[in-house]
């Protein structure tokens, strides 16, 4: 996750598989052409990281140390100006909470104990009858074995959480990055159409009316603007064109 040790307590990441850094801390490819393209794919990526670790328990020490919602306002200009209005809103509305009012909206929001405002499971969602580790989460845990990723026993949140689905989104993107890297078109192409999958079965379906729970059941600013930039980003981003790219730049390496 990003962020310090223990950032992203108590939804730690379940996909045990390296995720390349990218520009986590701001590191920005200035190069034209395909480097261009990897530079803002590399943002794309690191946005769905910061958002995901902004729906993990909440460390404010953390954000500001890590300036996470800095470099989330100053790569969602570049990429879903839309969204980085609410990002903006996330920077300013932070200030006005100590790190235990933080604690305590994120618990009555996402974890209960007397029942969750708003579940931030997946399958809540799309499954009918508001449970958990319905047949849409049996689906998410077939793609992420697939990618070669799994949980432990170690881990407490559930895989169709919305801090692990935005992560394993990042990790698709940045395995686009690394196939562009290496001029491998095909396996570029099929990094896009899974997030393309991904997002439009289960990210697109199901955080929008998530976010919209957050909304109409908190008064707090920061988890208000936090939902809107989620939903904004989540609706508008989309991978770069590689088949356009493709007959300018990048062969079809051969397998």
């Amino acid at each position: 996750m990003v962020g310090g040790e223990g950032a992203g307590d108590p939804a730690q990441c379940l996909l045990r598989k390296e995720i390349q850094r990218g520009s986590a801390h701001g590191i920005e490819r200035e190069d034209n052409g395909m480097d261009e393209m990897i530079s803002r794919e590399r943002m794309r990526g690191d946005c769905y990281r910061f958002l995901s670790a902004c729906f993990c328990q909440p460390r404010k020490n953390v954000f500001q140390e890590e300036k996470l919602l800095q470099n989330l306002t100053k790569f969602l200009h570049r990429i879903c100006p839309e969204a980085a209005l609410f990002s903006v809103s996330m920077e300013e509305s932070i200030l006005k909470y100590g790190n235990e009012e933080l604690l305590v909206e994120y618990s009555r929001l996402f974890i209960g104990p007397f029942g969750m405002d708003a579940p931030p499971y997946g399958s809540v969602y799309l499954d009918g009858e508001k449970r958990v580790m319905g047949d849409s989460t049996m689906e998410i845990i077939r793609m992420y074995r697939n990618e070669g990723l799994s949980g432990s026993a170690d881990d407490r949140e559930l895989p169709d959480h919305v801090a692990v689905e935005l992560e394993f989104m990042s990790y698709l993107v940045f395995e686009e990055i690394k196939a562009m890297e290496k001029d491998d078109l095909r396996a570029a192409v099929e990094a896009v159409e899974k997030q393309e999958r991904f997002s439009g079965e289960f990210l697109r379906r199901w955080v929008p009316p998530f976010c919209e729970r957050i909304k109409e059941n908190t008064e707090n600013g920061f988890y208000t603007a936090l939902a809107q930039c989620a939903s904004t980003f989540i609706v508008n981003s989309r991978p770069a064109d590689l088949r356009d790219a493709a007959g300018k730049e990048m062969p079809i390496a051969s397998r």
